[in-house]
Order: C-alpha cells, then sequence, then structure tokens
C-alpha cells in the first residue's frame, strides 16, 4: 500500500506540473500578441512612409503584425520619450533617424539619455541630402554657388525645420566647410512649405532628402547641385556627389533605425532583429524603399552591435558642430 501511496503522490505531482509547464512555455513565445511601432513623427513623412514598410515585411517573420503609432511633437522628443518609458517586453519598438537619436542629445535638455535608455535593434534605411536652389538662382554648378554665397555675405537665404532641425545643422556645417554666411529662415510648417517658397524664388537654396525633391528636380522647378554622398543617387543619376561637385566628403545621411527600451531580453531583440534582416531582404521591401531613394543598409549594420556603433560615433561626430555653434531649441 506504501508503494502504491507514493507512485499515486509521484503520478499526481508530475500531472500537477504539466499545466505549469505548459504555461510557462507558452509565455515564452515570442512575440504572442501584436506589437506597437512608435514613429516620433506625423502620418506621410519620410519616417512614418519607412517604418511602415519595414514594419509590414517584418510580419512574416513574426508572425504578428505591427501596429504604427505616430506620436509627433517636440521635435520628436515626445515619441522618443514614450518609447523610453515602455515596459521592454518587445511589445513596444521605436523607429527613429539622425535628428532624433543624435542631434536631438545636442539641442534640447531631454528627460532620457539617448544611449542609456535604449536598446538598438538594427539601422534599417538611410538617404543623403541632396543641395538644392530656387529655379532661377544664377550659379549653375556646387562651386558657382560657393562662389555667389561668398560675395552675398548674409544676404542668401536657406529654408530649414526650425532651430536644431536636420537642414538647420547641416546649413551651419555646410557653412563652416565652405566659409559662406546666409540666413536662416524657418519653417515651423514642416520643409514642404519651405520647398514650396523655393520654387517661388522666395529662398534661395535648401539641403533636402531625396524623397522630398526628386519629383521637382525632375520637374525643373528647382535646381540640384549635389548628392551629400560618395555615390550618385539612382533616383537622380544627373545629380553629382559631393566629391565631383568640388566639395569632397562633405557626407551626411539621414540614416533610420529601431530601438527598444532599455532592459528588453536580449532574445527578443535577437527576434526583432532577425525580422528586419528578413524585410530587407525582401524583393518588395526593397524596391519600395528604393523608390524613396532609401539606401539599405550593409548586412554587417543590419545588428544591434551595428546601430550601436553607427549612433556612437555620429554622436561624436555631431554634437560637437551643433554645441560650438550653438544652435538651441526655439
Amino acid at each position: 500500500m506504501k508503494v502504491q501511496r507514493r507512485q499515486f503522490l509521484r503520478l499526481a505531482a508530475g500531472a500537477t506540473a504539466i499545466p505549469t509547464l505548459g504555461r510557462t512555455a507558452r509565455a515564452q513565445v515570442y512575440p504572442a500578441r501584436p506589437i506597437t511601432m512608435i514613429v516620433p513623427y506625423g502620418a506621410g513623412g519620410p519616417t512614418d512612409t519607412v517604418a511602415r514598410i519595414i514594419a509590414e515585411g517584418m510580419r512574416k517573420p513574426l508572425g504578428q503584425p505591427i501596429i504604427i503609432e505616430n506620436v509627433a511633437g517636440g521635435s520628436a522628443t515626445i515619441g522618443v520619450g514614450r518609447l523610453a518609458r515602455a515596459s521592454g517586453d518587445g511589445y513596444t519598438v521605436g523607429v527613429g533617424n539622425w535628428a532624433s537619436h543624435v542631434l536631438n542629445g545636442a539641442v534640447f535638455a531631454l528627460s532620457y539619455d539617448l544611449l542609456q535608455d535604449f536598446a538598438p535593434v538594427a539601422q534599417i534605411a538611410s538617404d543623403p541630402q541632396v543641395i538644392i536652389a530656387r529655379p532661377d538662382m544664377p550659379a549653375n554648378s556646387l562651386s558657382e554657388l560657393i562662389a555667389w554665397l561668398r560675395a552675398n555675405p548674409d544676404k542668401g537665404t536657406q529654408g530649414t525645420g526650425g532651430a536644431g532641425s536636420t537642414s538647420h545643422v547641416v546649413g551651419t556645417l555646410f557653412q563652416r566647410e565652405t566659409s559662406t554666411r546666409f540666413q536662416f529662415v524657418p519653417y515651423r510648417l514642416g520643409v514642404g512649405a519651405a520647398m514650396t517658397d523655393l520654387m517661388a524664388g522666395q529662398i534661395d537654396m535648401m539641403f533636402s532628402v531625396a524623397a522630398n525633391c526628386v519629383p521637382q528636380l525632375r520637374a525643373g522647378t528647382i535646381k540640384g547641385y549635389a548628392v551629400t554622398a560618395n555615390n550618385r543617387l539612382p533616383v537622380a543619376p544627373e545629380v553629382p556627389t559631393v566629391d565631383e561637385a568640388g566639395l569632397p566628403g562633405f557626407y551626411v545621411s539621414n540614416w533610420h533605425g529601431v530601438w527598444v527600451p532599455k532592459g528588453t531580453p536580449a532574445n527578443v531583440v535577437a527576434s526583432l532583429d532577425a525580422a528586419i534582416v528578413e524585410a530587407l531582404a525582401d524583393a518588395t521591401v526593397q524596391r519600395r524603399l528604393a523608390d524613396l531613394a532609401q539606401e539599405l543598409p550593409p548586412r554587417a549594420a543590419q545588428t544591434p552591435e551595428g546601430l550601436g556603433a553607427l549612433q556612437r560615433a555620429e554622436i561624436e561626430k555631431w554634437w560637437p558642430i551643433v554645441k560650438s555653434a550653438n544652435i538651441k531649441a526655439d
């Protein structure tokens, strides 16, 4: 009887453990529900469009949909701050770019630390700036534009998205590298309004991401002088690189990446990274990004280590430039 009783207790204990093990195994499956991707800009902009393309590409490998949540405002600080306060369980991820995860740290007094409060997942895409001007600008090349600006100090005008914006910082660097001086004209409604004024000849020049200016270049309503990269854009092959145009090494790229809150488990980060890698290898995703003049990062950059190294290097490069120029948020 004692033997039978011991066997019964062992069997009962085993039966009790089976549901517990089942619950534990189910709890460890990731992802078990939809994921929210925070975009710190409004719907329809370049970052939002890139995020939606990547999110759709990640759906199949993850087996769950990714829901885009646009949290705009504060030059992306509101959305990034929301990600910093989110739970590190892998169900809230964020897309950011050069401005949100590099420049903002030198311009704003942030409530979060760009390096300590987030875990990088992967770089996803990048696009260089294009140096453009009003259609009736006398200069017909970058060298002639620089000469015109030097001959007219403080008279030229450049449209920007406001103090500390990507276009403002690039313009500041351009002044330093070319020994020119011109006025910044901020557009609180965004660079779309600036583009309208540029085509109308109300301002002289701009630095624009390729996706925003290629249609106007093709239509001949603006002039294009150079791409801030060492390769020409496939969508605008007629525009020379800065190396070819006489300003070698003036490289500026508005790259995008994916981050999660600090403390997110390593296996979750690995799952998200694997889904991004698979998405970026998809021909449809590649075509859609290419149509936006987005360049895919090399495979080594599609990793947490690659994005982390890029962000640190960009902070080391750009923070001194922004701070020495005394660029502050409005």
